[in-house]
């Protein structure tokens, strides 16, 4: 493990840039910038159009370790490079802003009002080439839709338990369970995830680290034992559908939480921006996020 990597995670004052759109959301991410689908026809030139986003952001003069800690990449993205530079080794190199690859294939369908991970083939050999490409840790999501607690218990051993896959070979997990923010009964959720969380915390090994990733809580500060836990390196914020605005509103409420926003970032971006109009409003999009994550 990169120490100078691990030291900025866990200490580090800004947020993490989550530039991981899958299959699944990039046609809805590249809606939202300006390019509809008309635009392609074949999934590569898909995924062309949404790394050419992703490098304009990447190499915006905006984008900074001022208060960029870290970028989480699809594992095309990684694949991929940004001014022929390996994207993983652009980041870190040019930029001083941490690596980390998304490795979750999806989700399945609804069970138990919660919908797990598909299974991740190849898992261990993807993990060795984000290690070989200087990626420090990795994130995987599931989504909690209602409070059921036999689906939430599901969703947070299903986490840890490839986490502990993950941390054999050296990187850091972001443990991922969205609590779907539209539920009625979230808060009710929150609360049995908070304490199965708790519980495969309890199960680590000694000298582990995990970070969580966390929809913003009904009840503010409802994660702060874990912020103050030598478990955890670090516990961020998905925007989860709020808008930016009412994002950075309740994340400031949450003392020593951080955000990891992916839409809200790229909110009001778009295609047909000049480059002075796409640097400003990403500069005032990432000014606004770090100022919420410093509460």
């Amino acid at each position: 493990m990169n120490q100078q990597q691990r030291e900025r995670m866990g200490s580090g004052r800004g947020f993490i840039a989550a530039l991981d759109q899958s299959g699944g959301s990039t046609p809805k991410a590249l809606r939202l910038y300006g390019i509809d689908e008309s635009a392609w026809s074949t999934e590569e030139q898909m995924f062309d159009l949404v790394h050419r986003m992703r490098t304009r952001i990447m190499t915006s003069p905006s984008f900074t370790s001022e208060h960029v800690l870290a970028a989480i990449l699809f594992e095309r993205t990684m694949d991929s490079t940004v001014e022929s530079v390996p994207t993983a080794r652009f980041l870190w190199e040019r930029k001083g802003i941490v690596p980390i690859l998304k490795v979750d294939k999806g989700l399945v369908d609804e069970a138990d009002g919660v919908r797990l991970m598909k299974p991740i083939p190849a898992l261990d050999e993807l993990l060795d080439r984000a290690v070989a490409c200087g990626v420090f840790g990795t994130k995987m999501r599931s989504v909690i839709a209602g409070c059921n607690e036999a689906g939430i218990r599901a969703i947070a051993a299903q986490q840890f338990r490839i986490a502990q896959q993950i941390l054999a070979k050296g990187l850091v997990p972001i443990i991922e369970p969205e609590a779907d923010i539209h539920a009625a009964d979230r808060e009710a959720s929150e609360r049995i995830l908070h304490d199965e969380l708790r519980a495969g915390l309890d199960e680590l090994p000694e000298g582990r680290q995990v970070m969580f990733k966390l929809s913003i809580p009904v009840e503010d500060d409802l994660y702060a034992d874990f912020i103050a836990d030598p478990r955890v390196l670090r516990v961020v914020a998905l925007s989860g559908g709020y808008t930016r605005q009412e994002a950075c509103e309740r994340l400031a409420r949450n003392r020593g939480m951080i955000a990891s926003f992916s839409r809200a970032l790229t909110e009001g971006l778009s295609v047909n921006d000049t480059p002075e109009e796409f640097d400003a409003k990403l500069g005032a999009s990432i000014e606004q996020i770090a100022a919420a994550s410093a509460t």
